[in-house]
């Protein structure tokens, strides 16, 4: 089992924008000891019906980074999502900074390259991203050592992203509310996202989590942060003891009835690529729509 280099005495500044599109939640994350920051997350906005992308979420996030005189030194991807578009581009052309993923994006480019045909000229050895992060791997923002646990599940790619005693779940936590993500995606895998999520559970219990989605279940107000202990004690699908087979019965259950994100054909064909929109044989930007494919 990995040895992670946990140091819950670090303790981040976290800043929350909250993307109600996709409702989809971006951090800017901070050392305590520097003005060293990472982005995790990132959204690019798009216009699907008037084919048009522009940059409202990610100015945002870069308005507040200059206004604090920040320095960006990471923009953390938690997973390729499937329900919002990158702009860690777009950030990166603006502050700087290194782009970082799992290392196994490289199953999921091979994946997803087949089911949109896009032949030998996409790379899918994980070069679009600046650096491809396996489990235990570790990295500095500032002062404060970070690392990240691989967690699949909900696809082969997911990380959490540790930074002393903040933890960037990605998709492989809910609010104790919402419950897990589904694992049903090709690559997902309903007993890897428990075996995932126990590995989170794991840490302390004053860890505290942010999520990347939350949809406000029962009509209650967004909310993305809460912490180990809560999510070991009351998450409806996992906490309280809840044994592996049960999880997967569930899951499998009621992944059948979800229907696919509504921005999953654009969303997968940019993240793969790190946020770059891919381009026709002309170089105009140009997405595919993949027919029963998925």
């Amino acid at each position: 089992m990995t040895a992670y280099p946990l140091n819950i005495d670090i303790k981040p500044q976290v800043e929350a924008f909250f993307d109600p599109e996709t409702n989809t939640i971006s951090y800017v994350v901070r050392d305590p000891g520097s003005t060293a920051c990472a982005v995790v997350d990132s959204v690019m906005d798009i216009d699907m019906a008037a084919g048009r992308i522009t940059h409202t979420n990610a100015d945002a996030l870069i308005e507040s980074i200059m206004r604090k005189g920040l320095t960006l030194e990471w923009i953390i991807e938690t997973h390729v999502h499937a329900d919002h578009l990158s702009a860690a581009p777009y950030i990166q052309q603006k502050l700087g900074g290194r782009i970082g993923i799992g290392d196994k994006i490289m199953v999921v480019q091979e994946t997803f390259g087949k089911i949109f045909n896009e032949g030998t000229a996409f790379q899918r050895d994980g070069s679009q991203f600046d650096a491809l992060f396996k489990d235990g791997d570790t990295y500095q923002v500032g002062t404060m050592t970070c690392f990240a646990m691989h967690t699949p599940g909900h696809t082969p790619a997911c990380m959490v992203h540790v930074m002393g005693d903040a933890a960037f779940v990605g998709d492989t936590l809910f609010m104790p509310d919402g419950g897990s993500a589904r694992a049903d995606f090709p690559g997902g895998d309903a007993g890897e996202l428990y075996d995932s999520i126990q590995k989170v559970l794991a840490l302390p219990d004053e860890m505290r989590l942010f999520m990347c989605h939350d949809y406000g279940p029962n009509g209650r107000e967004i909310r993305w942060e809460t912490t180990v202990g809560e999510e070991r004690a009351h998450n409806i699908h996992v906490g309280g003891g809840k044994t592996r087979e049960d999880f997967v019965t569930f899951r499998t259950a009621r992944d059948a009835t979800l229907a696919m994100p509504r921005l999953i054909l654009p969303s997968l064909q940019v993240n793969m690529r790190a946020g770059e929109v891919p381009r026709d044989q002309d170089g105009n930007p140009m997405l595919k729509v993949p027919i029963n494919r998925l």
